[in-house]
């Protein structure tokens, strides 16, 4: 038996998480991580105990759904409403980040970004590099190990 390497561990997890996203446009999800222990994680959804899009449907303003809290802010309020100090942490998302989170996951002291398919926005390629924030594109990796 093959062991998975980490990276391809936390982000198999992250797309375990992403299955209880209730946002059918794009599910996600988001695990952090920090000296290979996780700390916090986060999916799709909703603001806590209302209504999710697959119950009442989505709520569009200029083609995004809003309803939604993204899995990476889901995963940093997570850590923060437990207490969890992410500083120094990596996250490990099915998507990358789009710029709103991306900022959120700066200024939480997230140092590395692990990520499945590249979604949108561009502008975090820029701002990590000058906020060294490595970014890993997981898309291509191969399945085994």
């Amino acid at each position: 038996m093959v062991r998975p390497r980490w990276d391809k561990y936390f982000m198999e997890i992250a797309i375990q998480v992403s299955k209880r996203s209730t946002c059918d446009r794009r599910m996600v999800g988001a695990v952090i991580v920090r000296d290979k222990t996780i700390l916090s994680t986060g999916y799709n959804g909703s603001i806590r105990g209302l209504s999710h899009c697959d119950e009442v449907g989505h709520l569009m303003e200029a083609g995004h759904c809003v309803r939604t809290i993204h899995a990476e802010v889901n995963a940093v309020a997570q850590a923060a409403k437990n207490g969890t100090s992410i500083q120094s942490g990596q996250l490990y998302t099915t998507s990358s980040p789009c710029w709103p989170c991306f900022k959120i996951m700066a200024n939480s002291g997230i140092q590395k970004v692990y990520f499945g398919d590249f979604y949108r926005d561009e502008r975090m390629l820029e701002y990590a590099q000058q906020s060294r924030i490595e970014l890993i594109d997981m898309s291509q990796s191969s399945p085994d190990g």
